[in-house]
């Protein structure tokens, strides 16, 4: 595999030269957030509050992390199914966010931001939690520490595997792959 090797934090131009299609090796810091969260920061803008993390230029894992055995940051890793944050991520995307780490489809609304405003989503493989854990090195609980494993944390990690499903320009990999597919099975 040649994975494009990525230092976090992301930019908004370096979001935008990510091509759907793309195994990249993310390493930085990251935060996590699942449907919970989201909902808590977008409560907070609403009161016109400030957010507990600045989201610019950053990326979130949608994960709730499973309590870390000895020895390790984290236990099992893997990522949530990312629909469940599409009513959210468009303001925290218009806000300066630049990178969603999950699993499955996204909505218009949230593929529209990304392109309005430079984002990517980012796969990471389910069932393969164990060992995108060892790419996790640090964690750390920032807010909302009552919702246990789903509050923020801040991941620090190194070589964490993951694809780019949908670019800045749109381009997704859900319809491209599929489509790719079947054109190679009529070729065959």
């Amino acid at each position: 595999m040649n994975a494009k090797r990525i230092q976090l934090p992301l930019t908004r131009a370096e979001a935008r030269a990510l091509r759907a299609g793309e195994s990249v090796l993310l390493t930085g810091t990251i935060y996590t957030g699942r449907d919970a969260a989201h909902k808590r920061l977008i409560q907070l803008l609403d009161e016109g509050k400030p957010l507990p993390i600045d989201v610019k230029d950053q990326v979130i894992y949608y994960v709730g992390p499973a309590p870390a055995s000895p020895g390790h940051a984290v236990g099992s890793a893997g990522p949530t199914t990312s629909y469940r944050m599409d009513s959210y991520a468009p303001r925290l995307i218009q806000l300066g966010l630049t990178g969603m780490i999950g699993k499955g489809k996204r909505n218009q609304a949230v593929i529209d931001a990304m392109k309005e405003h430079g984002a990517v989503y980012f796969g990471a493989v389910g069932g393969a939690a164990a060992l995108i854990a060892r790419s996790i090195k640090k964690s750390e609980v920032v807010c909302y520490e009552d919702l246990g494993s789903e509050a923020i944390h801040r991941f620090e990690i190194e070589d964490f595997p993951a694809v780019v499903l949908i670019d800045s320009q749109g381009n997704n990999l859900y319809e491209t792959g599929p489509a790719a597919f079947r054109a190679s099975l009529e070729e065959g």
